[in-house]
Order: structure tokens, then C-alpha cells, then sequence
């Protein structure tokens, strides 16, 4: 420690409001290079403790300059707003947490040095979900996305112990005054992949790969056979459970098991490419998921079911650059097609243009509230009435689906 440091420091904090401290540290490496180039003589940095004393008793008499109280300001506002993202999976998936990077990407073009983003892939639900969150805020990142599920009781922890920082917790349903959460209407996606699958069948089975029997992976199959029979009222869906969200060769071999079992069109609701490859191989058809999928299986892609996240992640961000960012119980975002968060793109060109046509104009009766999935008369597969004639099921409604609708051959696991 140089000399000035060591008397100079001193009397420079002990008369420093917190303004004026964060000022100088933003200024600091600038500062001290002027320190070691200027006042090197023992009897200037005397003179230098002197003339410092003088001004704090100024700073005492007269209260904080305008200069002084702007300088803080200006210093935060040149810091980037650091934003963090923890993946389940890798981020060539190909599917939903290459969703979610590419959104990470966008929102880096679109606000620039405003914000600094980071993530972490590939990390388990549980435990280790949460030594990462507590890790994230330790980096100082005070605005942290979770991806998945399963991250939902690890971020609650880690929120209750970081009020400092604001905690976005994707498909989950529990808040907290400085977390909440926020999902996509994948269900809309599936609807319009059911849509085209429907008519697609020859021989009127579909297969679903499926990932964790919750109310939101069940929600996607109820849809999805919905939407088949709409096209096709004699298209009947098989399901087989994989029990984990990324897993290819278990997806591989789910997938050849549907096939084996007669389904020639197949959906999933995993996250890798593994289900639409299997396609291609054995002649059929599927569709991508969460991602456009096409270049994995080009013959075998019907279309993608996609989801889009930099909507949300854009008004987020903005949000916690405004200060409008808000969180606390019923802080809920459900976006779909209205919004943009989720379309069906790439139709294969095998695809006729009346089903073409049909997919356009649900999307847009989609948009404008003009058409309604979910909405009674409606059986579920015990052939009891789930809702009644004309009656539209509410977001509550959807969030707790636990049940088979009309259409899908098996049953659904008592566990997930």
C-alpha cells in the first residue's frame, strides 16, 4: 500500500456519504492512477490530508453539491443490469432450452450493453439447482431466470434469502414477494400439430412421446389429440411416459415402441431431436418440438410446435430496467399465440393446402380470441363430462389437468 493510500483513504471514506461512496468506486482504477502519478512527496500528501479535512468539514456545513449527488446516478445507471439463465438441459437440445438460449441471444442484441447475461446448462432439479441459484446471485446477477419445473421449491429458498434479487421461475405455479412465474400455452402448439397429424394418418394412430406426467405435459397430449380429432374423429393416440425431460435414447426407444404398435404420425413433449430422427428412419412422420426441428428428420418433419421466448424475456428485462419489475402471490404470465410466444412453423410441403389453410385460421381465431380450444361439450376417456356444453375452460381449469380426454388409448401413470 502506497502512502497516500494509507492516509488519504482513510480520511476520504470516514466523510463519504453511501452516494458519494459508490461514486468512487465506479471511479476507482481512474482515481488511483491519479494518485500515484501526482502526490508522491511525503509533504504533498500531508498538504493532501489537510486540504481533505478542510472539505469534509464543507461537505458538513453546507450539505451534499448538486455535482456530488448526480455522480451516483450516473455511475448505476452505466452498470449492466446482470441477468442469469439455469437450463435443465444442454443448449443443443434442439429444443426447449435451445428455445430459451436463442431467446437469451435475442434479448442480448436487443438491449446491449444495458444488460450482461450468463447461464448455466445442464443442471439437475433438486439440490443442485439450487447450490447454482445461490451460486448465480453470488456473481451478482439480480435478475435470474429458472427454466424448468422442477426448479420451482429450489428458487422459493433461495429467493426467501436474496430479497435483493428478482427470481422468474418458468411452468410453475407458486410466487413469492421478489419470484414469480411465468409459461407458455404450449398446449396451442400441440392443438395445431393435432390438427395436421389428424389428417396426416393412414392408419389413424398417433403416438406421443411424453416426458413427466404433470398437468402441463398432459394438457399438451389432451390437445394434440383434440386437435387430431378434429381432423380426423377416428384418430386415436398411444403415450409412452419416458419419466425425464431429455433423454435421448430413452425418447429413441419410446418412439420405435409407438411405432411398433401401428403409429405412423408421432408427437412429442421431450426435448430432444431423437423422437422426429426415429421418424425419419423407420419412413413415418413427427414433428419438431419447442424448436424448428426440420434439419434433424427433413422428411419425416411435418412441422414444429415452437415456443418463443423472447417476448417474455424482453418485457422482463425492460421491466427490471424501468423499475416496474413487480412479483408477489398470483404474479402469473401465460402467453401463446396471441402474443407470439407460440406458432407452427416449417409445414412440410406433403401437407395439403386446405389443412394448410385450417392451421392459418385457427392461429388467427387464436390471436383474436375467435377460437376457443378448450371448450365443452368435452368427455374425458372415463366418458365423463369434464366440461359442460359451450362452457370455456379458465386458466385454473387448465393449470390442473389430470386427466385423459376422449381419443387416447391407455392410461395415465398414477405418478408422475
Amino acid at each position: 500500500m502506497s502512502t497516500l493510500s494509507f492516509f488519504v483513504r482513510p480520511l476520504d471514506a470516514a466523510c463519504m456519504t453511501p452516494r458519494h461512496a459508490a461514486a468512487r468506486a465506479a471511479a476507482r482504477p481512474e482515481r488511483r492512477r491519479e494518485r500515484r502519478g501526482g502526490l508522491r512527496h511525503p509533504l504533498l500528501v500531508a498538504a493532501a490530508a489537510v486540504v481533505m479535512l478542510a472539505a469534509c468539514g464543507k461537505k458538513d456545513d453546507a450539505g451534499t453539491s448538486p455535482a456530488a449527488s448526480g455522480a451516483a446516478p450516473a455511475a448505476a445507471a452505466s452498470a449492466p443490469l446482470q441477468v442469469a439463465f439455469a437450463y435443465v438441459g444442454p443448449v443443443g437440445d434442439g429444443g426447449w432450452t435451445f428455445a430459451h438460449d436463442n431467446a437469451r441471444k435475442a434479448v442480448e442484441q436487443e438491449f446491449g450493453d444495458r444488460i450482461k447475461t450468463t447461464f448455466v446448462e445442464k443442471v439437475p432439479e433438486g439440490a443442485d439447482a439450487e447450490r447454482v441459484f445461490r451460486d448465480l446471485v453470488q456473481q451478482g446477477n439480480t435478475l435470474v431466470f429458472g427454466t424448468t419445473f422442477g426448479y420451482m421449491e429450489p428458487m422459493l429458498k433461495v429467493a426467501a434469502d436474496s430479497p435483493q434479487v428478482k427470481f422468474e421461475h418458468a411452468t410453475g405455479y407458486k410466487q413469492a414477494a421478489n419470484m414469480r412465474t411465468y409459461d407458455a400455452r404450449t398446449y396451442e402448439g400441440a392443438y395445431l400439430a393435432g390438427v395436421v397429424a389428424g389428417a396426416m394418418t393412414k392408419s389413424n394412430t398417433l403416438g406421443v412421446v411424453g416426458s413427466i406426467a404433470i398437468p402441463e405435459v398432459i394438457r399438451n397430449i389432451n390437445s394434440f389429440t383434440l386437435g387430431a380429432r378434429s381432423s380426423n374423429p377416428k384418430a386415436t393416440v398411444k403415450v409412452v411416459w419416458v419419466n425425464e425431460w431429455f433423454n435421448p435414447p430413452q425418447e429413441t426407444n419410446a418412439a420405435q415402441t409407438l411405432i411398433n404398435a401401428g403409429a405412423d404420425v408421432l408427437m412429442q413433449n421431450t426435448d430432444s431431436s431423437a423422437v422426429l430422427q426415429t421418424a425419419e428412419k423407420n419412413g413415418i412422420y413427427a414433428f419438431g418440438w419447442d424448436s424448428d426441428m426440420s434439419s434433424y428428420g427433413p422428411k419425416a418433419h411435418l412441422a414444429s410446435a415452437v415456443v418463443n421466448w423472447t417476448p417474455y424475456y424482453s418485457a422482463s428485462i425492460k421491466a427490471a430496467l424501468d423499475g416496474s419489475w413487480t412479483a408477489g402471490a398470483g404474479k402469473h404470465s401465460w402467453w401463446g399465440v396471441k402474443e407470439g410466444a407460440i406458432d407452427l412453423v416449417g409445414l412440410n410441403s406433403v401437407v395439403p393446402a386446405e389443412v394448410k389453410a385450417r392451421v392459418d385460421k385457427i392461429k388467427a381465431g387464436l390471436k383474436d380470441g375467435r377460437f376457443v380450444i378448450w371448450k365443452g361439450p368435452m368427455l374425458g376417456q372415463d366418458g365423463k363430462e369434464v366440461l359442460a356444453k359451450d362452457q370455456v375452460a379458465d386458466d385454473k381449469f387448465l393449470q390442473g389437468i389430470k386427466f385423459y380426454v376422449q381419443g387416447i388409448d391407455g392410461q395415465l401413470p398414477s405418478k408422475p
